[in-house]
């Protein structure tokens, strides 16, 4: 597709935004899969419903503009993608894994926020008022879903983080202490039926 004007420029910005939705479609299952914290299998749960509607926002503005949602894959998204599914394969602790996770999404909302708000400029620019409405839209769900994951890594996820490797090192050390007493607790009844 060649870019000689900015509706080139703006359909081509709708088309790598859909790719990179059908792309988090294709993901969020395994993230909600990943996620140890119920509230954040909950939360990747939630966006991956929203997700679809705004698919289907951009196929109503395309088909709007007589176009299809066909176009090249989007590379960006399918990168930051990939450095989120390797988060899910890292030998990490379930707590700290969450906290990637969430990082890895926010970095995923982050780069859409970018997207959207840059073919909802080129809407109003080209007159596209109910382009730009839908946009607009999706933008703000963005921003409400970046803000949400970064309030539940605030508020638990990034705290559960913090303290797991106290946790096991504290279970570690219960452990030990139980073991100690109870080989003390055999070795006393050893000697008594001895």
């Amino acid at each position: 597709m060649e870019l000689e004007t900015l509706r080139d420029l703006y359909v081509h910005e709708l088309k790598d935004l859909y790719s990179a939705e059908r792309q988090i479609i294709k993901a969020l299952p395994k993230m909600v899969k990943a996620a140890k914290s119920r509230q954040l299998s909950s939360a990747f749960n939630q966006h991956l419903e929203q997700t679809k509607r705004q698919g289907k926002r951009l196929e109503d503005i395309l088909a709007s503009h007589d176009e299809s949602t066909r176009g090249p894959k989007c590379q960006g998204m399918e990168g930051v993608l990939k450095e989120g599914d390797e988060m899910i394969g890292e030998d990490a602790e379930d707590e700290v894994r969450d906290a990637g996770l969430i990082a890895a999404a926010q970095r995923v909302e982050h780069y859409e926020m970018a997207g959207y708000g840059c073919a909802r400029t080129y809407a109003e620019l080209l007159g596209d008022k109910k382009g730009a409405r839908l946009l607009d839209t999706t933008l703000r769900e963005e921003e409400a879903t970046d803000l949400k994951l970064t309030k539940l890594a605030k508020a638990v996820i990034n705290l559960r983080a913090k303290k797991a490797p106290q946790e096991r090192a504290k279970q570690q050390q219960d452990g030990k202490k139980s073991s100690g007493v109870t080989g003390t607790i055999r070795g006393m009844v050893a000697k008594v039926t001895g």
